[in-house]
């Protein structure tokens, strides 16, 4: 054994790490890979091993155009890494592993494990499989095997968490492989999904967000139109349940009901996700969406009537084939017309297996480039005036735990708004912990945070916070262990709220 294996494999213990890329729902998953394997006997490996641990898993995706040259070079990087020790392993799972299946072993063939978005409960199986017969173990199953919320989870926040409610996705949007690689929309039924919701609210949780490809279309598979709101209003009625946010929903199914179950229901977020994609008639029609930007500025208005201080985000894509200047300006007017909060963008790409690869008309790079820094200027102008309206106004925070990148050296904390907006504030005297909630008036707005200058208002102490000092308490005993057995316990925070790289996959 290597001094690298016995530094990882600590009495005889195989460490893990899993490497995450794309959407909130490859998040999610990633938290069941982990429960399995620690389930199956393996612990996390130390933050920074880069790639040092015995086993790495890669959970992919296929939707932006340098998913597969990421992919394929990380697994350059760790194969002479492998050479070196007998005994790792890799695997690699999401939506490029079902797209490309057998492709990645030929490409990588020191790859021991490929699987898909269907059978993630099989790795840890695979990967005794792979280690007993010595050759790689490729499965990809065609449909889902068993609802991922049924599997063992090691969640990454100890009071703020996913709850999936749904699979796969109905639509058929011509630059979206997602349907394809996902499936059909699978509905979970509401008495599971609130069950799982109360459970994690008696461990200390008390936020969560409900996850689906289209999460408001859920109740198509179990044939009720209003499933959506009535889920909104039930989890309502949780006790302990402090905030509920959803992603990622599709106007074609936001529905006058959603936004009633919204304004009326005191723990859900006046935050909304609504990707718009394009504001031109013409170029949504070629993108198969089911809206035009009439009924995208209306759902606008009314939720913004039903709950004035909601912030709404969206996904756009810039440089779509046929897409002229005057669709181009078409988009500018929807974004100034919206005011959307924040806007995460995206540079069309070619999606090999998607209608809109084969489409006449692709954009040059060089215009796409142009549209896209013109976008990017007027949504930050936007974001800031937007900011500013804040300041002033007292907001009750959530903290969370590192999302505030200077919050050291600036003696700051950091938390999220109800709105999910970020705001770092003044650092108070007595202790505050991740999952507490303070109260703080707003000073001054950035584009992309608000800052709390003054004193705290007030600090309420939470379960949720009693939740984290637990978790970083087990942390703290099982790192001073003799048997010095690394479990390399997760960063606690809320989940991102839509990170630039992982917004909507770009398909919502």
């Amino acid at each position: 054994m290597s001094s690298i294996d016995r530094s990882q494999s600590v009495g005889g213990t195989r460490t893990y790490e899993v490497r995450t890329y794309g959407c909130q729902m490859n998040v999610h998953d990633s938290e069941r890979l982990a429960g399995l394997l620690e389930d199956a006997g393996y612990v996390r490996a130390p933050e920074g091993s880069d790639g040092e641990a015995d086993v790495v898993v890669f959970n992919t995706c296929a939707v932006r155009e340098n998913a597969d040259n990421k992919l394929y070079g990380n697994l350059g990087h760790l194969a002479p890494k492998k050479a070196a020790r007998p005994g790792m392993q890799i695997a690699v799972g999401g939506c490029l592993a079902q797209k490309d299946r057998d492709t990645i072993v030929k490409k990588a063939p020191w790859v021991d494990v490929v699987f898909g978005t269907h059978n993630i409960g099989k790795l840890p199986v695979l990967l005794e499989r792979a280690r007993v017969q010595e050759e790689a173990q490729v499965e990809i199953a065609e449909s889902l095997e068993a609802f991922p919320s049924t599997l063992p989870t090691r969640r990454e926040s100890a009071y703020a968490a996913w709850v999936s409610i749904s699979v796969g996705c109905n639509n058929t949007c011509t630059f979206c492989i997602v349907p394809a690689l996902r499936g059909k929309e699978k509905d979970r039924r509401p008495g599971d999904i609130l069950a799982e919701i109360e459970a994690l609210v008696a461990e200390g949780v008390s936020e969560i967000t409900l996850l689906g490809q289209n999460v408001n279309a859920y109740g198509s598979d179990i044939g009720d139109r209003e499933a959506f709101s009535k889920l909104l209003r039930a989890c309502g009625r949780i006790e302990g349940l402090e905030r509920v946010r959803f992603t990622s929903p599709h106007p074609r199914d936001f529905t006058d009901d959603v936004i009633a179950a919204m304004a009326e229901t005191p723990n859900v977020m006046p935050q909304l996700h609504m990707p718009l994609q394009s504001g031109s008639d013409p170029i949504l029609k070629a993108m198969r969406r089911s809206y035009r930007q009439e009924r995208f500025l209306g759902i606008i208005e009314k939720v913004r009537a039903a709950i004035p201080h909601a912030a709404i985000s969206t996904d756009i894509i810039v440089g779509f084939p046929g897409e002229t200047e005057e669709d181009f300006e078409q988009t500018l007017h929807v974004v100034r017309e919206a005011r959307f909060a924040q806007a995460f963008t995206f540079q069309y790409s070619k999606r090999p297996g998607t209608p809109a690869a084969e489409m006449d008309g692709q954009i040059p790079k060089k215009v796409v480039q142009e549209r896209y820094e013109r976008l990017v200027a007027l949504q930050e102008e936007i974001s800031w005036e937007e900011n500013k309206k804040q300041v002033g106004r007292t907001l009750e925070l959530m903290v969370a735990e590192g999302e505030g990148r200077k919050d050291d050296t600036t003696h700051r904390l950091s938390g999220r708004a109800p709105d999910n907006r970020l705001v770092h504030f003044t650092k108070p005297d007595q202790e505050v912990r991740p999952g507490d909630v303070v109260t703080v008036e707003i000073t001054y707005a950035a584009p992309h945070h608000l800052l709390a200058e003054g004193p705290v208002l007030a600090v309420r102490r939470t379960r949720a916070g009693d939740a984290w000092e637990k978790r970083n308490a087990e942390k703290a005993s099982k790192a001073s262990q003799p048997t010095g057995v690394l479990l390399g316990l997760p960063r606690i925070g809320v989940p991102e709220p839509l990170p630039v790289a992982a917004s909507g996959c770009g398909c919502d």
